[in-house]
């Protein structure tokens, strides 16, 4: 249940610090008439990712009848999930510096069109967020039917990531948001190294790949599967006492290199010229825009 937590808090304060910037800019730029279009996007993106998620499972329930069928879809959206994970940490490592810059800016120009553009971007700005999250919380909860759990994790995470963006926002709280992306990050690295696990075991059921039957190591002497950190080890990481060749390969194959590339130091950009604005200068970001421009590439824990 922690990994949904985690995909919960990591996904939701990354739209809600999205949301906060828009917000904010609307608010300091004295047109608190536009709100109104603001949340109607947000709804709106809230509603079709709830939907979204939903048809997935619809699909795995009802829609494919073999056994076959759904293993196979499961290792597809397994896979899919690793993607959107991958490409969501190394994302917000590189755009964590200008994401507030660059959204105020669109917002600038949808406000020069009119109330149905403003929608239109918060509806962007929030919908990328919510997919990913329908996505990789049913790959990560693969196994858990019937299971209230990690619905419930997944919905705790996100409600601590809107009263942290609340609080940004008002700037009552401040948290390094640089160290933060960094760790849950790292974590999501290992959480998308065992969905890959699981997506190939999946592929291994559905007759795609071999090996089902080839094990690489069995250690159930040692993690007793019925033991609470067995559980929890195949809950956040899916670390299984008894995993094929193909799925240790698979787990160990992604979860070192993209370790490695996350936490390497990053490369420092020429410092500022003499004519750079600066968050200083500007003296108008709220709390929640400073921290997102403020929150730098990741840093060695």
């Amino acid at each position: 249940m922690f990994a949904t937590y985690l995909i919960g808090l990591r996904e939701g304060l990354e739209a809600t610090l999205v949301v906060s910037i828009l917000v904010a800019f609307l608010v300091k730029s004295q047109r608190r008439d536009r709100l109104p279009q603001v949340w109607m996007g947000v709804g709106l993106a809230v509603a079709l990712s709830v939907l979204f998620g939903w048809l997935i499972e619809y699909t795995t329930t009802s829609l494919l009848s073999r056994s076959e069928d759904r293993e196979l879809f499961e290792a597809i959206t397994s896979v899919a999930a690793v993607v959107f994970v991958t490409w969501m940490i190394f994302w917000m490592r590189r755009a964590a510096r200008t994401i507030a810059g660059e959204l105020r800016g669109k917002l600038t120009e949808a406000l020069a069109v009119g109330s149905l553009a403003v929608a239109g971007m918060a509806f962007l700005a929030v919908i990328r967020e919510g997919l990913e999250t329908a996505l990789i919380f049913y790959s990560a909860a693969q196994g858990a039917a019937g299971d209230s759990g990690p619905l419930l994790a997944l919905i705790g995470g996100i409600v601590t990531a809107v009263v942290l963006g609340v609080l940004l926002y008002a700037s009552a709280l401040r948290i390094n948001l640089s160290k933060f992306f960094t760790w849950t990050g790292a974590l999501l690295i290992l959480v998308a190294a065992g969905i890959l696990k699981y997506g190939v075991h999946d592929f291994q059921e559905a007759g795609v790949l071999p090996g089902l039957n080839d094990l690489a190591f069995d250690i159930t002497s040692a993690l007793d599967p019925s033991t609470w950190y067995a559980a929890l080890l195949a809950g956040m990481f899916n670390v299984t006492p008894a995993p094929t060749v193909l799925e240790t390969i698979a787990w160990v194959a992604y979860a070192v290199p993209v370790l490695l590339l996350f936490l390497r130091p990053a490369r420092r950009k020429p410092a500022p010229t003499a004519t750079t604005t600066t968050v200083t200068e500007r003296g108008a970001d709220t709390g929640a825009e400073a921290e997102a421009e403020a929150a730098s590439t990741p840093q060695r824990a």
